[in-house]
């Protein structure tokens, strides 16, 4: 059987040199590539091929002996939500055509308008007051994320507040430690069909810093030597453009639903039933999208295949013998449109909140060079940093803070829910030490592989380092469910709910 597995694992990677797998590693990639080859193709949040993935999960979950924990004695909990997608589009800058996804993309809304026609400013940073007469035009902005210049939200509202139809916000390329990303695999704005309907015309579109030249013909300005002062954090001008931004958006509204995939392993101490343990990850991808060299299946492999596959690696080696506290396993759906799965579960928990006494979740996780450091969100908030911290380092892997809080990772993945919910909860990132190659690896991959089709079973893996990340789980699980004592907030820690 164990050769079985492994000879699985390895047909799903042919393409590369055959790598050194452990049998449980074997079995865990062997899974993975069941969620994430070319035919769930990329498991998009109300596709059928997310559907086929979550039957999947669901048998899986059935065959280890859990129980299932969704609507109505179901593995499944249904989740509505509300969708407006950009078809198609035609846009220009003055005579020059733009090319839609790769020069620029927009977050659409219900009142997002279907025609545009609009004279266009340069605000620079877009500071509040520093934007003079820019009504009804579209204001370019150089999207810093720099401490001391204006933030996402203060340039949005500088831009209301002057008048401003809509935003260009130019994706810094100076913000080394998430690059931009281009092409942008869609345009889509995903929402709870219980969300109240915001209509709002205002037009939120990011460009591209490389498409800055076009709309800047005329101007006398140099695009890269702007671009270049606005990702070192210099003092930016404002001007007007002569130039008027055409656009042509092609939408469709629609009301979808995608489940969540839940499954209960019971505790075997009574005296712990009320202290469930939440492990998830997403199961959801981008799915098709905009080809990057001739490949428009976003598989989505690590991000998040791989970690749904690890919750389900753990189910079956429990073989139906519990841990102290119970368990409930859940594949969430939505979590790239907005945390979306989450939100609706601890909403609408078929587990009570007062009942669950953490989440541990599996998000971004990328194996690919060898785990000698994690980081460890909420690391100092709740005792299951003091848990990771003593596990890991019996594992001999050190443990640190999140080193980029200005990427905000810990609010960019479903276990922010329940720690808004006043539950603790954890998540976890492979770390680097700065200046090495493993930190080459890591940025390449934020340029190269994340949301992207490149994030497929074909990309280099460390499967040592996936072993003893996989390791790192099992003994953590272990030492969570099995403790006397449920996991808790720690005293000094900001986000306790009080």
């Amino acid at each position: 059987m164990r050769n079985l597995l492994i000879a699985a694992a390895l047909g799903l990677i042919a393409a590369a040199p055959a790598p050194r797998m452990d049998p449980d590693t074997a079995a865990w990639w062997a899974i993975t590539g069941q969620l994430s080859n070319d035919a769930m193709e990329g498991r998009d949040t109300g596709s059928p091929a997310y559907m086929r993935a979550a039957r999947l999960v669901a048998s899986k979950f059935a065959a280890a002996g859990l129980k299932p924990a969704g609507d109505n004695g179901t593995w499944f909990q249904n989740v509505p939500m509300h969708e407006v997608r950009v078809t198609g589009a035609k846009l220009s800058a003055g005579a020059r055509p733009l090319v839609f996804l790769h020069d620029l993309t927009i977050s659409p809304n219900g009142a997002t308008p279907a025609n545009v026609d609009a004279p266009v400013a340069y605000g620079g940073y877009c500071g509040a007051g520093s934007l003079g007469d820019v009504r009804g035009k579209i204001v370019i902005c150089h999207g810093t994320h720099r401490a001391g210049l204006p933030s996402a939200a203060d340039r949005e509202s500088a831009a209301r507040a002057a008048g401003a139809i809509g935003m260009l916000t130019i994706a810094d390329p100076g913000f080394t430690v998430e690059p931009p990303r281009w092409p942008y695999a869609y345009a889509r704005t995903v929402t709870l069909a219980t969300d109240p309907a915001k209509p709002d015309a205002f037009l939120r579109m990011t460009l591209n810093a490389d498409s800055l030249g076009k709309l800047l013909v005329g101007t006398g300005r140099d695009a890269a030597a702007l671009i270049a002062t606005g990702s070192a954090g210099q003092p930016l001008p404002s001007f007007a453009i002569p130039n008027r931004f055409h656009a042509r958006f092609a939408l469709r509204q629609r009301d979808i639903s995608s489940p969540n995939v839940l499954a209960y392993m019971p505790g075997s101490d009574p005296r712990l039933a009320n202290q469930a343990i939440v492990l998830s990850a997403h199961l959801d991808g981008y799915g098709f999208g905009e080809p990057v060299h001739g490949d428009r299946i976003y598989n989505g492999t690590l991000d998040d295949a791989a970690y749904v596959a690890l919750l389900i690696r753990l189910a079956e080696r429990q073989q139906g013998h519990p841990y102290r506290r119970p368990i409930l396993f859940a594949a969430w759906t939505g979590e790239e449109k907005g945390l979306l799965g989450s939100r609706w579960y601890v909403a609408h928990p078929t587990v009570p909140l007062a009942r669950t006494a953490a989440d541990i979740n599996l998000d971004q996780l990328r194996p690919i060079f060898s785990l000698q450091l994690l980081t460890v969100h909420a690391l100092d908030d709740t005792t299951l940093g003091d848990d990771a911290r003593e596990v890991a380092h019996s594992l001999g892997i050190e443990v640190q803070r999140d080193p980029e809080p200005e990427r905000n990772l810990l609010q960019r993945s479903d276990q922010w829910n329940f720690l808004k919910a006043g539950i603790p909860a954890t998540a976890f990132v492979f770390g680097y030490r700065p200046g090495s190659r493993s930190e080459q690896i890591y940025r390449q991959w934020y340029r190269t592989g994340y949301h992207k089709p490149q994030d497929d079973l074909k990309q280099p893996m460390d499967f040592k380092a996936a072993a003893d990340f996989n390791r790192f789980f099992y003994s953590l699980v272990d030492r969570v469910a099995n403790d006397p004592k449920p996991p808790s907030w720690l005293r000094g820690s900001r986000m306790r709910q009080r």
